[in-house]
């Protein structure tokens, strides 16, 4: 009976989460797509999604934001912000923790969530990770975003990883770009994003949701060549506090 009641409790939770998602979009849906008819208009819906979508899901769910900052972001610079993935909540706590406008650059079956699918593919740089087309327009994107003056986040594990595992191999491309266009890396690791809505189904709850902004990687001076090692030092720094 007690784990009857409990699953009833998970997937109540899980329906709450989506009801969160949808309905702000819904709400705000003129607004949100007038925002979405050119890029000059970025920064507008990503302020909108950050502080009228993002933090109602999180606070909706009971789930309390602490985040710890090393060294702070300045304003008007563009950073590449790199995170490890283990929720879907990492994609809210992310809008949360920079308040610098940036774009996501993410798998495109993303596009198929109804609702959320609409907008993530008008204002985020899709990549099918499967064609080698699809991942160099990746830079061509990215580049003209940069251009504007905003950030690029990338998860680097290049997906959810299996709940057993703690921190996945990192992919190159966010540090093969960060390099390219001569801006600083930005380790951030979440710590509770997986105890409070993993992708099992049956499991998650409310409860603080931690994440820490590391000290910076500066990449002026590096060449494509050391993007291994820049790759596999950040992944030092975000493994080290997960095991810590």
């Amino acid at each position: 009976m007690h784990i009857a009641i409990r699953n009833v409790g998970h997937v109540l939770y899980r329906v709450w989460f989506y009801i969160l998602v949808a309905v702000p979009i819904f709400l705000f849906f003129p607004i949100l797509l007038l925002l979405t008819l050119s890029e000059r208009t970025y920064p507008q819906f990503f302020w909108l999604a950050r502080n009228f979508w993002a933090r109602p899901i999180l606070y909706g769910m009971g789930c309390f934001p602490q985040i710890e900052r090393e060294q702070l972001l300045e304003k008007g610079r563009s950073y590449m912000l790199v995170a490890n993935h283990t929720s879907m909540l990492d994609i809210m706590l992310m809008l949360l923790v920079s308040s610098n406008p940036f774009v996501f650059v993410g798998k495109k079956e993303l596009v198929k969530i109804p609702v959320f699918g609409f907008f993530y593919k008008r204002v985020c740089i899709m990549v099918d990770r499967d064609n080698i087309k699809s991942r160099t327009g990746v830079y061509r994107r990215a580049q003209r975003r940069l251009d504007q003056g905003l950030s690029i986040c990338i998860f680097p594990e290049g997906g959810v990883p299996e709940e057993h595992v703690l921190l996945d191999e990192f992919k190159d491309g966010a540090f093969k770009m960060a390099i390219a266009h001569k801006i600083p890396v930005v380790p951030i690791t979440f710590y509770d994003n997986k105890k409070r809505f993993s992708f099992t189904f049956l499991s998650g709850g409310p409860g603080r949701i931690r994440a820490k902004v590391h000290q910076f990687f500066e990449t002026g001076i590096l060449a494509e060549d050391d993007k291994s090692t820049l790759r596999e030092e950040v992944r030092e720094v975000i493994l080290k506090e997960l095991m810590g």
